[in-house]
């Protein structure tokens, strides 16, 4: 299964986007990252490294970005009408998600799937080539929501 259709197939499982958001929001981890890891069964310290500094790079120039003018558009914004605001903030979320799958794919092409980690190892590891590593029960809640 191709890389986007996994992630959506995984974040559609109960209780993926929960640990996937607290990890992002709360421990400043990038979900595509993980998630991509977990995929490749990624553990090589080398690759894991690589994928980090392109995701942080990916980050900076567009996730970061969408997602704040994202997030920025969700409450009204008198005079502006709400239905052209949400309008406008449905857009910006499609081009929040075109920037996560052009990542996952960009990260997908740069290793094989098949290194042998399990999910928590993999996100262990990921997390760890991230930079502070996010605390081992909320690495642990993911894995296991992934399966």
């Amino acid at each position: 299964m191709a890389i986007w259709e996994w992630a959506l197939d995984a974040y559609s499982r109960p209780g993926v986007p929960q640990a996937a958001l607290a990890l992002q929001d709360e421990h400043g981890q990038n979900t595509s990252f993980l998630l991509w890891a977990v995929h490749a069964e990624a553990k090589d310290p080398e690759l894991l490294a690589r994928a980090a500094q392109a995701a942080r790079d990916w980050d900076a120039t567009a996730l970061v970005p969408l997602r704040a003018v994202r997030r920025a558009l969700k409450p009204a914004l008198p005079p502006f009408a709400d239905h052209a605001r949400e309008s406008l903030r449905e857009e910006v979320k499609g081009l929040e998600l075109a920037a996560e799958r052009l990542l996952m794919e960009t990260l997908d092409a740069m290793a094989h799937r098949g290194g042998g980690a399990h999910a928590l190892e993999a996100l262990e590891a990921a997390s760890a080539a991230w930079g502070r590593p996010a605390p081992a029960n909320a690495l642990a809640e993911l894995a296991a929501a992934l399966g």
